[in-house]
């Protein structure tokens, strides 16, 4: 009997339409042979689990179709392709994800519920795939899955982390680290590609020889360790296009010396491996020892290596050459991870497929682009020369041969400047000599682009001034988006069917067709639909906030949401200073009108970074006092959920009433969640920073709350020094608030554990916390007038919602294709006219 899961795709039905009776029995039949023959249980055996993976595998079945033919199809035209280069990839659980994309997830739901099982409880079983941090991480994930939304051929290239950064538990208000296993029961969505392997090469020595009259360069590494791909198809909306995302994973090509084994020496004979190894065990290991950071460049290299080979390849597979190599290929480098892209490709070009210098940079500047995500230094990194030469002893020489004629061109635009020259040299001179891996990006691209309007200028008047005058034109902007599909549709059921109901089925696939919504902004009935949808989310929140937590909070109440990566540039210490100074305005008039808010937090700190898991134990221990306080009668409620990812962002984001995006001015790139929680109706409380300034021109300044110094006035404050004592002295609520922080208050077993917090918000205000806070306490206190009055809350609420269609991934991904990339963009093609001739199909 031939297994019904490859029996040929039923078409999804559209929105609205009946369940074909033959497609559901396909579906039913499809899991059953899973089960039995992939799983290995039979139905009455089978565990929650069990069923999940049957589910999976033959979801997967009939992602694969599409997928090879989509291959197929781009491979027979010619078509240029996308590879997209990240150190992450935030993608979340995949299993509603894929079939709301394919259009299957009633049918599955139904079929599943026929079998005796429900879809929500089998979606509980899929782990968060952990393999990223942050916004870096879910912006990859949003942008592979419009890319494939948008039919443009793509590859989006990784690591196979076993155990990315890491699971966040708060034992007693800190943060704890422990591995992240993701992978402990298997993983139904990759394939594994065995005969994938590239062997990636450390250490050793160059020797040049001369090849008829040229100067050729053979590595002889020390060390060599291969690359192993898995595949993760990303399916797009409908289903229309699928790509790949191709994660590394690492091993010694002799993974077991038998005569170290055989004498006993059990350590020795697995050394190699477990080297190797290393490079995939975790992400962005501790790189404060010397071991850390030569595993970091180890990994960057890897991955870098692995996936230029592939994409060589794959292009000489289908062109045959590599002098049309840019023509064919586009390759995007997500921030500074992948710089050693240029150097890479150069030594491909050069030393293994003998290019003349000149032409083969000229091919590397053409192929490669490259994001900025930051201005922090930290993250524009930087390697020792001493451990690059040690290392990666070729790729030294090759960026020493790029610095010489980068620096002639300098020379050249700026004669005899020698300050000019030292800070676009690719080598720092000045700390201990080392590369500068964002200069190296940006020399070896053809467009590097912002990734918010102001980041983008501040990149060319900041970090990249210099190079922008050396390199004009060069630096462009593409402001970062959200797929809808994840962030509205999956994250938020209850809106979209009010938005289906609203502005018709043709709001799933135009997002533009949100503005309808602007109309019924003010009518009383909409506004109450409105209301029921965001309190039915709070519900669900609240209800999670008890069963982690045993916190009870109030749905009712103005949830204010403040989830992103602890840092203090992200300024929650702000948010949690306020916290106190409300809490004690609360107590000193506990009959005033206070609006009752709960104060939720969410997000990791790295492992090695004190001082932000310092500000995690303080949020804490700021909830345990103000928690359990019985004189301000529950008006205030302070809540830290552990182990942020995307599962429980999906939780928070659509229950928010209020979106703190108040890192300090002139520091954010972008954001991606002010986005995501705007879309899903949050009103924002901002600085001026990142993507906030094009949210509030879309949305309107009336419909968002800004507060604190520009860019250009931190910088000013930050020249005249960082004491803020002046700034205290004239703010009692600031004043007050501190020193109840710095004398233990929130720590009476400790009384010193926040004096480092203290001295810093007086006498070290780097990010401005204390110069900021009269500004945003009092913008939070408008924040309080507006939620007392209804009906305007909810109108700006709607209105959020309404004017956020240009904050699409789909947008995003169309710039990039249009103007860095070159490549045609497919329109979704949706399965009905119009929403008129959709809703006349259903009957």
């Amino acid at each position: 009997m031939q297994d019904s899961s490859f029996q040929p795709n039923f078409p999804a039905p559209a929105p609205g339409q009946p369940i074909d009776e033959l497609a559901l029995a396909e579906i039913k039949g499809a899991i059953l042979a899973k089960l039995r023959l992939a799983v290995g249980k039979d139905a009455g055996m089978a565990t929650k689990h069990d069923w999940y993976q049957a589910a999976a595998l033959a979801l997967r079945d009939r992602i694969v179709h599409r997928w090879l033919s989509a291959e197929k199809r781009s491979y027979d035209a010619g078509r240029k392709r996308v590879y997209y280069l990240s150190l992450e990839f935030l993608i979340g659980r995949l299993f509603t994800d894929a079939l709301n994309n394919m259009g299957l997830l009633k049918i599955f739901e139904v079929a599943l519920g026929d079998l005796g099982v429900s879809l929500p409880e089998l979606r509980k079983c899929e782990p968060d795939a952990a393999l990223g941090n942050g916004g870096l991480g879910r912006l990859a994930a949003c942008f592979m899955e419009s890319m494939a939304t948008l039919s443009i051929p793509a590859i989006g290239y990784g690591i196979r982390y076993d155990y990315g950064l890491f699971r966040q538990i708060i034992n007693q208000g800190w943060q704890q680290e422990y591995p992240d296993e993701w992978l402990g029961f298997g993983n139904p969505w990759e394939l594994q590609r065995p005969e994938v392997i590239y062997d990636i090469n450390f250490g050793g020595g160059i020797e040049h020889v001369d090849d008829k009259g040229r100067d050729r360069a053979i590595w002889h590494p020390s060390e060599t360790v291969q690359a192993i791909a898995y595949d993760t198809p990303i399916v797009g909306w409908r289903g229309q296009h699928v790509n790949a995302l191709r994660l590394w994973s690492a091993r010694s090509p002799d993974p077991l010396k038998l005569d170290a084994f055989n004498k006993g020496d059990y350590v020795s004979a697995t050394a190699e491996q477990s080297r190797a190894e290393a490079i995939c065990k975790f992400l962005y290991p501790n790189d404060e020892s010397p071991a850390g950071r030569e595993l970091r460049l180890r990994q960057e290299y890897f991955f870098v290596s692995a996936s230029l080979q592939d994409l060589i390849k794959r292009h000489l597979a289908s062109d045959g050459q590599l002098r049309g190599l840019s023509s064919k290929v586009a390759v995007q480098l997500n921030d500074t991870h992948p710089s050693l892209a240029v150097t890479e490709l150069m030594r491909i070009l050069v030393d293994l497929h003998n290019f003349r210098w000149d032409e083969a940079w000229k091919i590397t500047v053409a192929t490669l682009s490259y994001t900025n995500h930051t201005l922090l230094p930290e993250a524009l990194e930087t390697w020792p020369v001493e451990l690059f030469e040690r290392l990666l002893p070729r790729h030294l020489e090759i960026i020493y041969r790029i610095n010489v004629q980068h620096l002639a061109l300098a020379e050249a635009r700026a004669p005899g400047d020698i300050d000019f020259r030292a800070s676009v040299s690719l080598i720092d001179e000045r700390s201990g000599r080392r590369v500068r891996m964002g200069q190296l990006a940006f020399v070896g691209s053809h467009r590097i682009n912002g990734v918010s309007a102001m980041h983008s200028d501040l990149m060319r008047e900041t970090v990249f001034h210099d190079l922008n005058h050396l390199y004009p034109g060069r630096i462009t902007n593409k402001t970062n988006g959200i797929t809808f599909r994840r962030w509205l549709m999956l994250a938020n059921p209850k809106l979209t069917d009010l938005l289906r109901e609203t502005c018709g089925d043709a709001v799933l696939d135009d997002p533009t067709q949100l503005s309808l919504i602007e109309a019924r902004a003010s009518d009383v009935e909409f506004q109450r639909k409105f209301r029921a949808v965001k309190l039915h989310n709070k519900t669900a929140l609240a209800r999670l906030i008890g069963e982690r937590l045993g916190i009870k909070v109030d749905p009712t109440a103005l949830f204010d949401v403040q989830i992103k990566r602890i840092h203090e540039y992200k300024r929650q210490l702000l948010n949690v200073i306020e916290t106190v100074a409300l809490y004690q305005a609360i107590k000193d008039d506990p009959n005033g009108n206070w609006v009752p808010r709960v104060k939720i937090f969410a997000g990791k700190a790295a492992a090695s970074y004190r001082y932000a898991k310092l500000i995690i134990k303080l949020i804490n221990d700021v909830a345990e006092v103000v928690n359990n306080d019985p004189a301000i009668d529950g008006k205030l409620k302070v809540v830290f959920l552990p182990d942020y990812n995307v599962s429980l962002a999906e939780v928070i984001i659509p229950a928010a009433d209020l979106s703190e995006q108040i890192s300090t001015a002139g520091m954010e790139a972008s954001g991606t969640g002010n986005m995501k929680l705007s879309l899903n109706g949050a009103l924002t409380i901002g600085t001026l920073d990142g993507a906030n300034i094009e949210i509030r021109d879309h949305v309107g300044a009336e419909n968002i709350a800004i507060f604190g110094m520009e860019a250009g006035d931190v910088m000013m404050r930050r020249k005249q020094g960082l004491d803020a004592s002046d700034v205290i002295r004239n703010s009692p609520k600031l004043q007050r608030a501190i020193n109840a922080i710095g004398a233990g208050e929130f720590s009476p077993g400790d009384p010193g554990r926040f004096e480092s917090i203290a001295h810093a918000l007086r006498y070290l205000d780097h990010y401005m916390v204390s110069a900021d806070f009269d500004s945003y306490y009092e913008a939070q206190r408008s924040v309080d007038a507006r939620w007392q009055v209804a009906p305007a809350w909810t109108r700006a609420s709607i209105l959020n919602v309404a004017r956020m269609a240009w904050f699409s991934s789909d947008r995003t991904i169309r710039e990039y294709a249009e103007e860095i990339w070159n490549v045609p963009v497919n329109p979704i093609t949706p399965p009905f006219q119009d929403a008129e001739d959709q809703r006349g199909a259903a009957g």
